[in-house]
């Protein structure tokens, strides 16, 4: 097996684009070099635009991960139009999953999805040797891409930012940067992402400041760079703002709220992708309120809540050091999911 992975990070990496099935433009890499490393497919899913659902982990009473409700959740949004999966990842629980619980989820997913939409992982932690180990799990189960968070509480310079993701992007799979200071306390600049995107396996990046000139300065600092803009794919990791960030010229959202909500979340994009002012403004209206209410205690422990009260799990458990929804959150969350018409 480590002589498979040497060989996997040594390989050159195929760049290609796809077409995108709604507007043409899709960005990401297919991997021939790498797929012998995948054990369900041929090629990776190109990354593309659009609504990824940062996808809860359904566990029993127990706090085992219930894979066949994994498994019915992921056709709940291959069927709502989700454009992508982001599994793993903080709202994911990822952090409190040994390394056998992740291939579990991986590989039920990979399965599941069976190449329809693009499966992006989160690999980040805050020990780049752990971050290693992660994404060539995540090559050796037949991913698309990594989502790679900047690591945590320890707060790199950006030099050690540019030097640990370009690390990690010659690994091989397609690296989502993740650049959400409010819980790591370091935040990566848009001039530190412009001087990287030329790397071929970095793709995208979820911008989670919720600041949304984000788009515009990363653009112009890859432009600074001679890099293309075309050649990044720029999501939003805040919903609250995700429509003024597509709008603005970004290419789609990794969502939470796109968990409960995973048609409006796709039809959003697809309308704010057109740069359809009227049309984003009605999806979203009635979505604003859940946008807000949903951290209405630490992500993922709402919106977990919410995705039991509308059937699609059957337990709301998280693992410690999280808990479930406070009841005294009950009724926000019930009125927000109202006015959404969720339930």
């Amino acid at each position: 097996m480590l002589a498979a992975f040497v060989a996997i990070a040594a390989a050159p990496f195929a760049h290609a684009f796809a077409p995108a099935a709604h507007n043409g433009k899709t960005h990401g890499h297919v991997s021939t070099s790498l797929a012998a490393a995948g054990n369900n497919s041929d090629e990776r899913t190109p990354m593309r635009q659009g609504s990824y659902v940062a996808l809860v982990t359904p566990m029993t009473p127990t706090g085992e991960i219930n894979i066949p409700q994994l498994r019915s959740l992921l056709q709940f949004h291959l069927e709502a139009g989700t454009d992508g999966l982001c599994i793993l990842g903080t709202t994911g629980e990822a952090a409190v999953m040994t390394m056998a619980e992740r291939k579990m989820v991986l590989d039920a997913a990979v399965e599941e999805v069976k190449g329809k939409i693009p499966i992006l992982v989160g690999t980040g932690t805050i020990d780049p040797e752990h971050v290693k180990e992660q994404t060539l799990q995540a090559i050796d189960c037949g991913c698309d891409a990594s989502l790679i968070v900047t690591p945590y509480y320890v707060k790199p310079p950006q030099r050690a930012l540019m030097r640990h993701f370009e690390s990690m992007a010659d690994l091989g799979l397609p690296v989502c940067i993740y650049n959400v200071p409010g819980r790591t306390g370091v935040d990566m600049l848009p001039e530190s992402i412009g001087k990287i995107a030329e790397h071929p396996n970095i793709v995208a990046v979820k911008e989670a400041t919720g600041d949304v000139s984000r788009v515009s300065k990363i653009h112009d600092a890859m432009k600074a760079n001679g890099v293309p803009t075309d050649s990044l794919l720029l999501f939003s990791g805040d919903d609250g703002s995700t429509d003024e960030f597509v709008l603005a010229g970004g290419d789609g959202c990794i969502s939470v709220t796109a968990n409960i909500a995973p048609s409006q979340m796709h039809q959003l994009m697809m309308a704010a992708l057109k740069k359809d002012k009227a049309e984003v403004e009605r999806i979203n209206a009635p979505l604003r309120t859940l946008h807000v209410d949903e951290f209405c205690e630490a992500n993922p422990i709402p919106i977990k809540w919410a995705v039991k009260r509308i059937g699609k799990i059957d337990c709301a458990f998280l693992r410690p050091p999280l808990d479930e929804l406070s009841p005294e959150f009950y009724e926000k969350m019930e009125g927000a999911m109202k006015t959404a018409g969720l339930i």
